[in-house]
């Protein structure tokens, strides 16, 4: 898989959504054009989606992160400064989302880390707690697949970083 180009049964990333399977490459005729268009399955929930291919990059469509970028994912999460914790809840919720939204593996190590970070500070509220588990789920499911592993096991690894940093 190279720069935007993918063939079906590459799993990639859909921003907001996650890992998702490439299952089909379909021609449809969309304005009195036939366009070429990626049938996406999103892994985690099955949706499907369909992208234009001459629109994949704009709406963020991306390869799994590779194992130099998971490293450096790791020193995201394994940092202990940085974080919006003086922000009241509404800014911080929209400056997480909006990392969210990027599609960003980078972006969204740096919300679950502060969130993670947060936790230990104070207790969460029902909305950070979501923000946490959407960060989280996001993350883990596109390492697990990337690496070949469980999603457990990605997970523990995760958590792992925060539980010696607490000790």
């Amino acid at each position: 898989m190279e720069d935007g180009i993918y063939t079906v049964g590459n799993k990639i990333y859909y921003p907001v959504h996650g890992v998702a399977e490439l299952t089909s490459l379909e021609s449809r005729n969309i304005g009195g054009s036939d366009c070429s268009i990626y049938v996406l399955t999103v892994v985690d929930s099955g949706l499907k989606i369909m992208v234009p291919t001459n629109n994949a990059g704009t709406v963020g469509i991306r390869a799994l992160v590779s194992d130099e970028e998971i490293d450096d994912v790791y020193e995201i999460l394994q940092c202990k400064e940085g974080g919006t914790h003086t922000q009241t809840w509404n800014c911080r919720h929209r400056e997480y989302m909006d990392k969210i939204k990027t599609g960003s593996a980078f972006e969204i190590a740096e919300v679950l880390r502060d969130l993670c970070l947060l936790r230990d500070k104070k207790s969460l509220s029902f909305g950070e707690r979501r923000m946490l588990k959407t960060a989280r789920n996001l993350l883990v499911k596109e390492i697990a697949c990337a690496q070949d592993k469980t999603e457990d096991a990605v997970d523990e690894e995760i958590e792992s970083f925060f539980h010696a940093s607490a000790a």
